[in-house]
């Protein structure tokens, strides 16, 4: 009877029950002529109430949402926000922290007044059941029945993604003012948050661009393109931001693990007209079953309702799938909750636009599988070929999506609820029925430092972690006495399990939607060890909030000091922080007192024993006294006069460069276009960077056409965010082969030109490397981000001071591969050895097609060299194992090619018994 009556509420029609209520005719009006064709509208968002004690978004803003050619920057939202917050008990709003430009963060909590009032007690009770350790079944049910969920709306994580963060405020407006018996009754059931955008910098940088540069965008067959940064770093892999370096991000973060909403929605804009997320293959197999009935549960509901109304082009299943837990919005998902998640079709800004729906005939287009007004059974209603779409569209779609799904929220809470508590319980329960019941990660480790970096990354996100105070001993053998233990048996055991396996993709003829391996114990180069013994949860462990690695130093009468080398990425930092003091690089192992000080330890003199001291101990390395300066070869750690050169097109990698680098305090500057074409380059700069960026070495040189007006980026009154990070009067053209030509005169002039990535094909397409062929890949090959064996050539050239073994993990990062011709083999310092045993975590297909192809090359070019990596030693801020290779190439430029050229040995022909290959490739 219960759910028949549900079922009454969940289909009675919109607008039933406040004939009574005022609706603002102006808004109506707007509506209606902003919205380009009567379908894209619905009963839920063509009307507006009126009212004289709260303010709308006009009363406010001057404009209701979904004017055409306005757009709201970030101050004049949190304006609105805090207009609507000081007229109504219906709305709180919670302060989180702020960007890294200093703008404030904030989730605005809508409710029902009393739902409001007992905030605090309706978020302790969420707390209660994302962790259910120590609660009866009785009492989970009595803190279901007097609980709230919380729905999370995320607006404007991408910044060209405009609609999001004005669709919001009217969403906020009519939650709070409109009294239709949907409304009311989300009002009552749901606490809904509302991110108003979810990148501030990057919606004012780009609202600033738009207004500047894409206002006048009438058409999708030749838009300007977008403002050069988001962000003041990641751009658009700030939803691939695994590890939460953005301010934003992380803010969010601790807001959700403090408020726990059962379910978080990520407001995106780019296919026609409206996807609704709700998971395809592959799905993560440690999330939890009960996750994969959700997200369609509430999708297809969405779907059918929009569907209903009339509005054509809503569809869902594919397009996205739940494989890597990188998304930001998949913090919910990673911590027990439902995530959601839309596509609206969206400009690029607030002009209404000609878009071409079904793909225009062009080289290479793959008109049917790239067609999505073709109809499939999760899209029964395709969009239309071509559409003027405009904002208020945009707006209409989105909205009227966030209604439906918020309406199937409040007629079912207890049971979103319910399956938030479930989900939190089976976490802890397949902990102590599912190997591996842990992780170990031992704490005897060369370099606990990168330890620490995983420690804490893995807190950050709440996984709870232990540290021994005894050795231990398990299956997989003894563990000493300050190990770590990551137990299953917890809320977010199922996370910790994800993030430290290794992944073993279910099938090679599935696609991804972005990485396919991210195991964060091979990223770092950090030993960690999954135990199949359940006695490990019962090991007495104490619990560790931060871990902060002490360094140590002798004595201060000696005669130098050994900073030691094992691979630390802060040995760069020390490198810095000691920039007025000699430093000198042992080139060779020797011993002191018994003690061995590995190659590319560094030797400091005794004089500077206060700077070192007090720069090793919070670093966590050990500086060693020795009695004698070493008698081994040694040469100074070099501070090269370092250029990052960036496009102007495609920031976005060399932004994580550059938060790499800042946040390990080294200098540079950027070099872009108009600098590098002038030339003089050698005067300025001892070493180059490229790192990788563009979908080609066409696109890293020629960057955006020009086409079209001028594009200035540059900071003026009216325009303040623009110019940021670098600046141009016209960001169009690229260096051209007019910088091709001053980087190739860089480097004969003698300086090094390195190249990371699918930018190492530069130096051989445009001739730097003249006798370097770059080739690709077959169509069959497919390697989306694996973790891969690399094998080490030269172990004792500089580039590998640091690392022990003869192979190394490395993240997979390019689509070129290079052909040396055979006088040059000396110069390949690492290369992949190919084959299937090659990749150790996630998918590539086509292994074989790599097979001794070169990994790191460094070839002389007149006076200078060129240094390419075919990896990428700093992707995103993951993969900390090989961030010494780069800093290793900048402390050792002069001496890289020590031991390099010369004429290659000759391998011996294989005997009949090694004829088939061990790695399976012919």
């Amino acid at each position: 009877m219960l759910y028949a009556l549900a079922c009454v509420t969940l289909f009675a029609m919109p607008g039933a029950g406040f004939a009574q209520q005022t609706m603002d005719p102006a808004f109506a009006e707007h509506q209606k002529a902003w919205t380009t064709k009567h379908e894209f509208s619905s009963p839920l968002v063509d009307h507006l109430p009126a009212s004289t004690a709260v303010p709308s978004p006009r009363d406010v803003l001057g404009h209701d949402i979904g004017a055409p050619r306005v757009l709201d920057r970030y101050a004049d939202i949190l304006k609105y926000y805090r207009a609507l917050a000081a007229k109504t008990k219906r709305v709180k709003i919670i302060e989180t922290g702020a960007t890294e430009e200093g703008r404030p963060t904030v989730i605005v909590l809508i409710s029902a007044d009393e739902n409001i009032a007992n905030l605090e007690i309706n978020r302790q009770n969420l707390a209660k059941l994302g962790d259910p350790r120590g609660l009866t079944e009785e009492q989970a049910k009595d803190l279901i029945a007097r609980t709230k969920p919380i729905y999370l709306v995320l607006g404007g994580l991408h910044s060209a993604e405009t609609g999001p963060p004005e669709m919001l405020m009217e969403l906020a407006y009519r939650l709070v003012t409109e009294d239709s018996p949907l409304i009311a009754n989300i009002r009552q059931n749901v606490i809904v948050g509302i991110n108003p955008a979810t990148d501030p910098d990057g919606r004012d940088r780009y609202t600033d661009w738009y207004y500047r540069n894409k206002i006048d965008d009438t058409d999708d067959l030749d838009p300007v393109p977008g403002v050069p940064y988001w962000g003041k770093y990641i751009f658009h892999d700030n939803n691939r931001d695994i590890n939460y370096t953005g301010f934003s991000s992380r803010n969010l973060l601790a807001f959700y693990l403090q408020w726990h909403p059962p379910i978080m929605h990520d407001l995106h804009e780019s296919v026609p007209f409206l996807y609704t997320f709700s998971g395809q293959a592959p799905q993560n197999p440690s999330l939890d079953p009960i996750l994969f009935g959700e997200m369609p549960w509430i999708s297809n509901f969405e779907m059918a309702q929009l569907t209903k109304y009339g509005m054509p082009g809503v569809w869902t299943h594919g397009f996205v799938d739940e494989w890597s837990p990188g998304y930001v919005g998949f913090m919910s998902t990673n911590h027990n909750g439902l995530f959601k998640m839309y596509e609206t079709f969206g400009n690029g800004g607030a002009t209404t636009e000609l878009r071409h729906v079904k793909p225009v005939e062009g080289p290479g287009e793959d008109l049917h599988a790239n067609d999505q007004t073709v109809r499939e059974w999760f899209r029964p209603n395709p969009p239309y070929k071509t559409v003027e779409w405009s904002m208020r569209d945009n707006t209409n779609y989105m909205e009227t999506g966030v209604l439906s799904a918020l309406q199937m929220t409040s007629e079912f809470p207890q049971q979103i609820l319910e399956n938030f508590y479930r989900k939190s319980a089976n976490s802890i329960a397949a902990g102590r029925t599912e190997a591996p019941y842990a992780f170990i990660i031992p704490g005897d480790q060369a370099d606990m430092t990168k330890v620490a970096l995983v420690i804490n990354l893995l807190r950050l996100q709440g996984i709870e972690i232990g540290r021994t105070s005894a050795e231990i001993t398990l299956k997989e053998g003894k563990f000493p006495a300050g190990s770590f233990v990551v137990k299953r048996d917890q809320p977010y055991g199922r996370l910790a399990k994800i993030l430290l396996e290794k992944q073993k993709f279910p099938d090679p003829k599935l696609k991804t939607y972005d990485d396919s391996a991210w195991s964060m114990g091979m990223m770092a180069h950090v030993k960690v060890v999954p135990t199949a013994d359940l006695t490990a949860l019962d090991v007495a462990v104490q619990a560790v909030d931060q871990y902060a690695p002490q360094g140590n130093i002798g004595a201060a009468s000696a005669a130098a000091y050994a900073v030691l080398d094992h691979g630390s990425i802060n040995m760069a930092t020390l490198r810095y922080r000691l920039r007025n003091v000699s430093v000198r690089i042992a080139e060779q192992p020797f011993k002191s007192h018994d003690q061995e000080i590995p190659a590319g330890s560094f030797i400091i003199e005794a004089k500077a024993y206060e700077k070192l001291k007090a720069a090793v101990v919070p670093l966590g390395l050990t500086a060693l006294a020795l009695e004698t300066v070493p008698n081994v070869p040694m040469h100074e750690a070099a501070l090269p006069r370092l250029a990052i050169y960036s496009t102007w097109g495609s920031t976005q990698n060399v932004g994580w460069i550059r938060y790499a680098f800042d946040r390990l305090e080294t200098p540079y500057e950027i070099l872009f276009k108009d600098e590098l074409r002038k030339g003089g380059l050698r005067s300025k700069y001892d070493v180059i960077l490229v790192p990788s960026q563009g979908r080609s070495a066409k696109s890293v040189v020629f960057d955006i056409p020009m086409r079209g007006k001028p594009l200035p980026y540059t900071k003026t009154a009216e325009f303040p965010t623009q110019g940021a990070y670098g600046s141009s009067a016209d960001i169009r053209g690229g260096m051209g082969l007019v910088g091709v030509e001053e980087l190739r005169k860089f480097v004969t002039d003698g300086g090094t030109l390195i190249t990371l990535g699918d930018s190492s094909a530069v130096p051989g397409e445009f001739g730097i490397t003249p006798d370097i062929e770059v080739n690709r890949p077959t169509k069959a090959f497919y390697a989306p981000g694996p973790i891969v064996t690399a094998k080490v050539l030269k172990p004792a050239n500089p580039i590998f001071y640091g690392y022990t073994d003869s192979t190394l993990t490395v993240r997979w990062a390019t689509t070129a591969l290079l052909a040396l011709p055979f006088r040059d083999q000396n110069d390949v310092l690492m290369s992949f050895p190919g084959g299937d045993k090659m990749v150790q975590s996630g998918l590539m297909v086509g292994a074989c097609e790599v097979k001794n192809r070169p990994a790191i090359v460094d070839l002389p070019v007149g006076s200078g060299q060129v240094l390419m990596f075919m990896t990428n030693p700093i992707h995103r801020w993951q993969n900390f194992g090989e961030f010494r290779m780069l800093y290793n190439a900048l402390f050792s430029y002069k001496g890289l090619r020590k031991d390099l050229g010369g004429p290659p040995v000759m391998q011996d022909e294989p005997t009949a018994a090694e004829d088939k290959p061990a790695d399976g490739c012919q």
